[in-house]
């Protein structure tokens, strides 16, 4: 794959993820794990959202180079693009009056987001924290469980510390990493990411 196209997977990839990250947290019945644990520190330890984020950014990503696997240039796009991403979608995606509504946008916006992860991880340049979690214990535990076991984990102690859940959580918890799976195969994109030291 030559680099041109793994940056265009990458950044074409982080677009659509940030569509799905606006339409999961429009749909207004829960975030992702990840997101519950940086709000659950920021509440409980008053840092600032910003700042919990980072804390919790760094924390994941050291606990994935410690199985070898080291951000790259892919983990600052991520957070860049889909942070500007939802920033420019949030004011212009409202949130729907009716829970059916709500239900509807939740539905749609797992398939984008396993999509978006699916395509950024395929670029091979590097992963934003959660996935590098996940990816860190991909051997022995398959993606599609250790990405569900990493935000279960994330949502479990943000609740724990204050954070919010609901069904959109629990949604992305159990559905999201076997999506993304699904989305790989069937789009034959690997996400896995090069280790340090790996021939």
């Amino acid at each position: 794959m030559t680099l041109v196209r793994r940056l265009l997977l990458l950044t074409s990839g982080c677009v659509v993820l940030g569509v799905g990250v606006a339409l999961l947290l429009a749909a207004d019945l829960g975030s992702d794990g990840f997101s519950t644990l940086v709000n659950g520190l920021s509440r409980a330890s008053g840092l600032p959202f910003v700042v919990a984020n980072l804390v919790v950014s760094v924390g994941f990503l050291l606990l994935a180079a410690s199985r070898r696997l080291l951000p790259g240039v892919g983990t600052v796009v991520q957070v860049v693009v889909v942070g500007l991403v939802v920033s420019a979608l949030l004011p212009v995606v409202a949130t729907p009056a009716s829970y059916a509504g709500r239900g509807l946008l939740l539905a749609v916006a797992l398939p984008v987001l396993a999509l978006g992860i699916a395509a950024y991880l395929a670029g091979r340049l590097g992963a934003g924290p959660i996935e590098s979690a996940a990816l860190a214990w991909d051997p022995p535990v398959p993606f599609r469980w250790s990405y569900g076991l990493a935000q279960g984990a994330s949502a479990v102690v943000g609740w724990l510390l204050g954070g919010t859940v609901g069904v959109g959580t629990v949604a992305v918890v159990v559905l999201l990493g076997p999506l993304v799976d699904l989305v790989g195969r069937v789009l034959r994109l690997d996400v896995h990411q090069p280790r340090a030291g790996a021939r």
